[in-house]
């Protein structure tokens, strides 16, 4: 696939990249097991992304309300159930755009691992699932959870009419810590702001990363007809936009940081994520996403579980 730079007006581009159509994608199993087709359809890694998220919305609700382990395990399901769902149904909704490019050719839709109708059914039930895991937890949690699935399931039809998807996906992610917060007190945060600013925290995060996950789709995208900030502004001026994202997300967390009262441990993480986010930005330049897979999952999972990592000790020295 070659992807072409520049906005829209498809001008000269001053690079190209290539994807060989027999590369695989990063974070998928190998072997013919059930297991291993149904973990890469859903991309059971990414999981690392926000889950630790949302249990710092659980850790920082315990400043203020008991919690229980019960709790923090359907806190588990209702992210996990909800990410199922949401990851299965864009793999359905995407099927035909994914059988045609050679990047996505091989995913279990195109080529038959996992059958449409199965696909259909376990979305279907982990959408019920996540249903049930907010009733566990709370009469607001039942309440919000039909908002919050359609939420994270609308995503999957952004790219059709708007040029920031980025923030869609960020926002669907951004619902993990709120919930979790919710989940423990049943009731909005004070003060007032705390929740927003973790919002904002994880949704620039996730939409940050996200565009750089575009990147090498940009040909392709432009070809069919499809929309990111990546075919809007063209190579460079996206990943400038994905880092002035992440320019944001620490600040944020900082400040959630200090609202909900964490300590020096808290901070210390932040700042180790700071880090993570810089050397992530020089692993990807215009013209070489050679580095794009270590960037795209292995620092964004080291830099959630370091946030959380580090907001655990902190409650606890």
């Amino acid at each position: 696939m070659r992807g072409e730079t520049g906005g829209e007006g498809g001008s000269t581009p001053p690079f190209t990249f290539h994807v060989s159509p027999g590369t695989p994608e990063g974070q998928t199993f190998t072997g013919a097991s059930a297991l291993s087709r149904w973990a890469s359809f859903v991309k059971l890694p990414h999981t690392l992304f926000a889950l630790p998220f949302a249990m710092l919305g659980v850790l920082a609700a315990s400043m203020v309300a008991p919690v229980t382990w019960r709790v923090v395990l359907w806190v588990a399901v209702a992210f996990s159930a909800a990410r199922f769902a949401a990851m299965g149904f864009n793999r359905i909704v995407d099927r035909g755009f994914d059988a045609a490019n050679p990047r996505t050719a091989a995913r279990e839709l195109p080529r038959g691992a996992i059958g449409v109708g199965q696909a259909k059914v376990a979305v279907v039930l982990a959408s019920i699932l996540f249903v049930v895991a907010s009733w566990q937890l709370n009469p607001l949690c039942l309440v919000l959870s039909p908002v919050a699935l359609a939420w994270v399931l609308g995503y999957s039809y952004a790219k059709r009419f708007t040029s920031w998807p980025h923030l869609w996906l960020g926002m669907s992610l951004a619902i993990a810590p709120v919930g979790g917060w919710l989940a423990v007190t049943g009731a909005w945060s004070e003060p007032w702001w705390l929740l927003l600013v973790i919002t904002l925290a994880v949704m620039t995060w996730v939409a940050g990363f996200d565009v750089f996950y575009a990147l090498p789709d940009e040909g392709f995208d432009r070809d069919q007809g499809l929309r990111s900030a990546v075919v809007r502004l063209g190579q460079r001026k996206a990943i400038l936009f994905g880092k002035l994202l992440h320019g944001v997300t620490i600040p944020a967390l900082a400040l959630f940081g200090w609202g909900a009262g964490f300590g020096l441990w808290y901070f210390i993480g932040v700042g180790a994520a700071a880090a993570i986010l810089a050397y992530e930005h020089q692993l990807v330049q215009p013209g070489d996403l050679s580095k794009l897979d270590a960037a795209f999952f292995t620092m964004n999972g080291v830099m959630s579980v370091t946030v959380f990592g580090f907001a655990v000790v902190d409650r606890l020295v």
